[in-house]
């Protein structure tokens, strides 16, 4: 990868972990209704994934993926006036956090009911193999939804099929409050089934930005080849608890400091400058993503509200429901 790719990665990363700062302090502020479910510390994952992707390439993500969408094109400010409930918003204020779609990046969606997404990634895929596109779908997903049954059913009618689908799975070590090692029979619990379905399974550091990407590059170049899913489990850590309802006091001390220490936003700096990008460049990117935060979150909250008028339109396919009242 060129300098400026390294720098457009850092700083996309840096927005993202500015973003969801915000959006942290505008939920404590009572600017956000609902909840939120934070992706700080997934960054490498969303960052590294998408540069190893084409323009128009598909992705779908969990209620966890502001860092997908942004990642993906969507700016700050449309994420955050969502949030916001405005009218500015990605969906008009109508998705949330939970909902956060922008179809014209291809970023289709982030789904609220764990698993639900893995069929829909693979019904994208089996439509681009028809049209004979290219393109490839990219779901992620964490790890409580390996235990989930549309994570078997679809990887097997994916492998089946050979579509042009990747699972990326982002193993943060908890499902919700649970640890995923005590109700899972395998240490890996994405990578080590891919092989029941015939599939490569890979463990990857999903905190290292430039592992990601290379594992994402080539399993896409495997499935545009036409051979085929590829899963990955990139080993990650959420900084916040589950939601914003959760402190997260079950975590061990020692666990927190160990995956803390390896933050991916320092270890890009530090991996980055071996690479020969100066430091003093990676600084001013930082500082770019800072100002850019700063002013998404001005623009955010003095956007108009979302107009009640909007909430039956985009329903359905014809876009209103009135035909069916």
């Amino acid at each position: 990868m060129t300098e400026p790719d390294l720098l457009a990665m850092y700083e996309q990363m840096h927005v993202i972990r500015k973003t969801e700062k915000a959006a942290h302090d505008l939920f404590m502020a009572g600017l956000v209704k609902g909840t939120t479910h934070l992706a700080s510390g997934h960054e490498a994952v969303a960052v590294g994934a998408s540069a190893a992707l084409r323009p128009d390439d598909y992705v779908f993500a969990t209620y966890r993926g502001h860092h997908h969408a942004i990642a993906r094109g969507a700016a700050p400010e449309e994420c955050l006036a969502e949030l916001m409930s405005k009218a500015t918003g990605l969906c008009q204020g109508k998705g949330g956090s939970m909902h956060l779609t922008k179809a014209s990046s291809g970023m289709l969606g982030s789904y609220a009911i764990v698993g639900s997404h893995l069929p829909m990634a693979a019904g994208a895929a089996w439509s681009a193999q028809l049209r004979g596109t290219g393109q490839v779908a990219v779901a992620f997903f964490g790890d409580g939804a390996t235990n989930i049954g549309a994570f078997h059913e679809t990887l097997n009618l994916a492998a089946v099929w050979k579509l042009p689908v990747l699972f990326v799975c982002e193993n943060n070590l908890y499902m919700e409050y649970t640890p995923i090692g005590t109700v899972t029979s395998v240490p890996n619990p994405a990578a080590d089934r891919a092989g029941a379905y015939g599939l490569p399974g890979h463990v990857i550091d999903g905190n290292d930005v430039l592992a990601v990407h290379d594992a994402v590059a080539g399993a896409a170049d495997r499935a545009r080849a036409g051979d085929g899913p590829t899963v990955i489990e990139a080993q990650t850590y959420r900084h916040y608890g589950h939601s914003r309802s959760d402190p997260a006091t079950y975590r061990p001390a020692e666990e927190v400091e160990h995956w803390l220490a390896r933050d991916p936003l320092p270890l890009a700096h530090s991996r980055f400058t071996e690479l020969g990008v100066d430091a003093a460049d990676l600084d001013a990117a930082e500082q770019r993503a800072e100002q850019t935060v700063a002013a998404a979150v001005d623009a955010a909250k003095n956007a108009p509200d979302a107009d009640p008028a909007e909430a039956f339109t985009d329903v359905w396919a014809d876009g209103g429901s009135a035909w069916r009242t």
